[in-house]
């Protein structure tokens, strides 16, 4: 009996029913015009449109299983252990960091537009950080895997990068003054719409969402961060707002002559969960047990990915700029050949 309620839990957990079902079983409707009673409504979203995603895909003929696999074993691999270690690291950080805040703030709007500015300066960095450092990369590089885009993509994610995201957007957040209050409004905003901006073409045909693409970062903006094309690599880190992509100059647009490849530039077993859970960290222990001395050891790790101790480098800003000087002789003349959009990468 505990293993069969065991099970009903967590699948009322993945639907996030267990709030609207206990609501509706009170009979207690005003509950919904709380700050919970809001969360109970929307949480059931997300899912909902995932399976709306897969029906209508099936619908005309463009599902295929395959492309969720990754997403769907992540899922079960990190139903417990990320979530229980992110909430607990998040609980410390509010309590190590708060008296340590620079100023303290008050649950008020114009706080609220403070903190949410402050919420996604310390999102980009975490996000920055996880492209830039190779052993950060091994921990994100599973939710960038998927040669696919949809929202089971928000699913794939490795158990440990919830807790190092959390711990580095948190500690930035409380110690500028960030209300833990606000705080956790501000991550339920964020994590609806981190999952939102994941939604496939099997919904949105156009992720651009009209006049929104000039105010915030839309599917649009978050299917080119996805996208092992070299024109888009490490581009749009934010989150919701894109004034720090605008800011340091990591802020692109889709360009709809250009089809978005989904994926990473490793080469990749097609369609192997273990190789997109495991590949990047197995990768990087070959490359530090053949590295001679101490230094290079330690390099592999801090590095960005495509680091060598050869001089070799195959890092993002290497291969970009290798890309456009190509792409400008192509231009100048049309015999030399045309570079190649998304090369695969050996890491």
């Amino acid at each position: 009996m505990d293993f069969l309620k065991a099970i009903v839990d967590n699948f009322k957990g993945f639907w996030n029913l267990s709030g609207l079902l206990d609501i509706v079983s009170s009979g207690n409707y005003s509950k919904f015009l709380t700050y919970d009673g809001m969360l109970s409504l929307l949480g059931p979203v997300i899912p909902f449109l995932l399976l709306f995603e897969i029906i209508r895909a099936a619908f005309y003929k463009r599902f295929k299983v395959i492309n969720y696999k990754v997403s769907f074993w992540t899922y079960v691999l990190n139903a417990f252990v990320g979530r229980v270690i992110s909430f607990g690291l998040v609980g410390l950080c509010i309590k190590w960091l708060l008296p340590l805040a620079l100023f303290k703030t008050t649950f008020t709007w114009y706080w609220f537009i403070y903190s949410y500015i402050i919420w996604e300066f310390a999102h980009f960095w975490y996000h920055f950080l996880a492209h830039k450092i190779r052993l950060f990369w091994c921990l994100h590089s599973t939710h960038h895997a998927p040669e696919d885009m949809n929202l089971a993509v928000s699913y794939a994610h490795f158990f440990l990068e919830a807790p190092y995201a959390d711990f580095i957007r948190t500690s930035i957040a409380i110690l500028l003054g960030v209300n833990p209050a606000v705080l956790f409004v501000i991550m339920f905003i964020d994590g609806f719409w981190g999952t939102l901006i994941h939604v496939g073409e099997n919904i949105v045909k156009d992720g651009r969402l009209g006049f929104l693409n000039k105010i915030i970062l839309t599917p649009s903006h978050h299917r080119v961060h996805h996208a092992r094309n070299v024109v888009y690599m490490d581009t749009n880190f934010c989150n919701l707002l894109n004034i720090w992509d605008r800011a340091f100059g990591t802020y692109h647009e889709e360009d709809i002559t250009i089809p978005i490849e989904y994926g990473i530039s490793r080469p990749m077993i097609k369609n192997s969960f273990l190789d997109a859970y495991f590949g990047e960290i197995i990768a990087l222990a070959k490359d530090v047990y053949r590295a001679p001395g101490i230094k290079n050891k330690m390099m592999y790790i801090i590095m960005p990915p495509g680091w060598s101790h050869t001089g070799d480098h195959k890092m993002t800003h290497v291969v970009r700029k290798k890309y456009f000087e190509d792409l400008a002789k192509h231009k100048a003349d049309p015999k030399e050949t045309a570079p190649q959009n998304s090369p695969m990468i050996s890491t």
